[in-house]
């Protein structure tokens, strides 16, 4: 069976700023380019450029994820589907539209893939369709065994394919921390508790108070960013630290960057800091989640306990007495990420997924599925 006989319904959330997000435009234009005919709709995508909405094909319907106005959103999105004729596959891009993508399955009679890219909050439940729901996609060990352990997932139902980067970028890239310029010191994505970026922004505070002159860099949007705001003028840092909101995409702010860090508290995967390493930037990340499959202190990067802004302090000083050490680090962080974490290892493993689910179910008509 062909790859042009894969036709694959993409389900995502609003496009906002944060990895998943990247994934899904990520997938959708690499699957493209393999053949395989991709749709992809969502609520909405007023933050992806005009020229990247067309070249994904992204159909949006309003209020998809709106608990008043779903029901009408869902079957509006059925009656689209019907008419431009049904795909053989659902794949729902994140839980946030689980229930939407899983409603959809049983309307047409189609299995779904649940791509998982977070660990579970508290008391969240994933309630899998045991008729339709084919596989779910961990991007990390750590989330797939966090859904088999806290939901009840079985285990043989999960496989672990990593999200992947671009890594090509880093060929247009300065080196970290060169002597001709003021080091800067950032972190980006999602503004939210959960990022753990006060911790950030109090290892920036010490690392000025040691006297060293560097900049700091904050790049994203969320609903923290006024208090982050807030407590970088409290700290009486707020001339040494620069937010950039408002991106969907952050190879700029990354590529400005001489040390990533990644503060956070809880962690699926950390798909920027793999864009940061694929830059060849030292990384310095919580030792929480999906990191530890990634870095391996002390070679592709630096671990610290979460809630510590004391000991990011410490690795951040001693990057920057060590540059050598630190683009020792970037390379080899570099070399991992092109070796297990780009887009076209993502690809061919989802690709494979496909593949595999085909002939038992894809092929069948839909009276006849499941």
């Amino acid at each position: 069976m062909s790859d042009t006989e894969l036709d694959v319904l993409l389900l995502a959330g609003r496009f906002q700023v944060r990895g998943s997000c990247a994934y899904t435009l990520r997938l959708v234009r690499a699957l493209a380019d393999q053949g395989v005919r991709t749709r992809l709709v969502c609520p909405d995508a007023s933050l992806v450029a005009l020229a990247l909405r067309s070249q994904a094909g992204i159909r949006e319907i309003r209020n998809l994820d709106n608990p008043v106005w779903s029901h009408w959103a869902l079957h509006r999105l059925l009656r689209e589907v019907r008419g431009a004729g049904l795909p053989r596959l659902i794949h729902i891009q994140s839980r946030r539209m689980l229930k939407q993508g899983s409603w959809l399955a049983r309307q047409i009679e189609r299995p779904y893939v649940l791509t998982a890219h977070e660990h579970l909050k508290p008391r969240e439940r994933v309630p899998i369709d045991h008729r339709w729901c084919r596989r779910i996609i961990a991007v990390s060990q750590s989330v797939k065994d966090d859904l088999v352990q806290r939901a009840g997932v079985p285990a043989d139902l999960v496989v672990v394919i990593a999200s992947g980067v671009e890594t090509d970028a880093c060929l247009r890239c300065r080196a970290p921390l060169a002597p001709d310029h003021v080091p800067v010191i950032g972190t980006a994505g999602p503004l939210e508790v959960i990022k753990g970026l006060p911790f950030f922004l109090g290892a920036a505070r010490q690392v000025l108070a040691a006297g060293r002159d560097v900049e700091f860099l904050v790049a994203g949007a969320g609903p923290e960013e006024a208090n982050l705001r807030r407590m970088a003028r409290d700290l009486e840092i707020s001339h040494k630290v620069t937010f950039v909101p408002y991106l969907l995409e952050f190879t700029d702010s990354l590529a400005a960057m001489d040390i990533f860090c990644l503060p956070s508290l809880q962690q699926g995967l950390g798909t920027v800091m793999l864009e940061a390493m694929a830059l060849g930037r030292p990384v310095i990340a919580s030792s929480v989640g999906g990191v530890s499959s990634i870095v391996r202190n002390g070679e592709t990067g630096l671990t610290v306990p979460p809630s510590n802004s004391a000991a990011l302090a410490r690795q951040i000083l001693d990057l920057l007495d060590n540059p050598v050490r630190a683009r020792e680090i970037g390379a080899a962080a570099r070399r991992l990420v092109e070796e297990k974490f780009s887009v076209e290892r993502m690809v061919r493993q989802t690709v494979d997924l496909y593949r595999e689910l085909m002939p038992h179910d894809l092929s069948q008509p839909a009276s006849a599925a499941g």
